[in-house]
């Protein structure tokens, strides 16, 4: 009889849910002490239009936040990406207030009521094989330049408030006279492109797709032999970037500009370590 190992200890959690916050302080001033009293680390934003983050620690005090997290008015169904790692990704546990839990720069954008079509990761490779459809990565440059599925087209933003602008100047180039694709969208766990499918959508365009769970649910679900994936994926914590089944990489980042380093090309920021 075959022996397995014992899962690693640290159970990490991406969450986001788009609803109405309308007393963001009052929401921090009760979900601190929550994380704190689980023992959970890593990093929560809040703003009116609901809360994102990524959080760390045992199963039982994940457990304990995401519990208070769905208690909260539009957070029942909570999303939550989970995957685990031998060692601690955070230093501490922070709730910060912003103007938007993913900033766009779109104020008057309705992510809830305006977002597109999901896909599921079993479905996902129908859709971008599809010749009528058009895969666009809505991440930034140093986190494509590690992985993105095959045949995407690369925005080259260094912030995602430049993609709106990006949209706007190649629609044309995109869509063509009179063509009317299918737009297919992905991110690392599915909030950037609420916001992308929702803008997109308000600028006209009707059937407009984007990856259920974003990339880190394909990578877990998706077998690797039937992949479309090519690379790592970029995480905003210390595992770096995760391949396949979610395994850490563990790749060095640069403590100037946070990005990771590559072998050949460095973060790409110019300050020496």
């Amino acid at each position: 009889m075959t022996e397995t190992s014992p899962p690693p200890p640290i159970l990490v959690a991406a969450l986001y849910q788009f609803t109405t916050l309308d007393d963001v302080a009052a929401v921090k001033a009760a979900l601190l002490p929550v994380c704190e009293a689980a023992e959970v680390r890593g990093s929560l934003l809040l703003a009116h239009e609901g809360v994102n983050g990524t959080i760390a620690g045992s199963d039982n005090g994940i457990a304990a936040v995401l519990a208070h997290l769905r208690t909260l008015p539009g957070c029942a169904a909570l999303e939550v990406k989970y995957s685990r790692t031998d060692a601690m990704p955070f230093g501490r546990m922070k709730v910060r207030l912003k103007r938007e839990i993913v900033t766009m720069g779109q104020p008057d954008l309705d992510p809830v009521e305006g977002v597109g079509a999901y896909v599921a990761p079993e479905d996902w490779n129908a859709l971008v094989d599809d010749p009528d459809t058009i895969l666009i990565d809505t991440r930034n440059d140093y986190e494509v330049a590690l992985g993105t599925f095959a045949g995407a087209i690369d925005p080259g933003t260094r912030s995602f408030r430049d993609f709106p602008a990006w949209f706007r100047e190649r629609r044309g180039a995109l869509l063509g006279e009179g063509r009317r694709p299918k737009i297919a969208m992905f991110c690392t766990g599915g909030i950037r492109c609420e916001k992308a499918t929702a803008f997109v959508r308000a600028e006209g365009i009707d059937e407009v797709f984007h990856l259920k769970g974003g990339i880190l649910n394909y990578l877990e679900q998706v077998p690797e032999a039937d992949t479309r994936w090519q690379g790592e994926c970029f995480v905003f914590d210390e595992r770096v970037s995760v391949t396949h089944d979610l395994t850490p990489t563990h790749r060095a980042m640069c403590k100037w500009c946070q990005r990771p380093v590559d072998d050949d090309r460095g973060c790409g920021c110019g300050v020496e370590a």
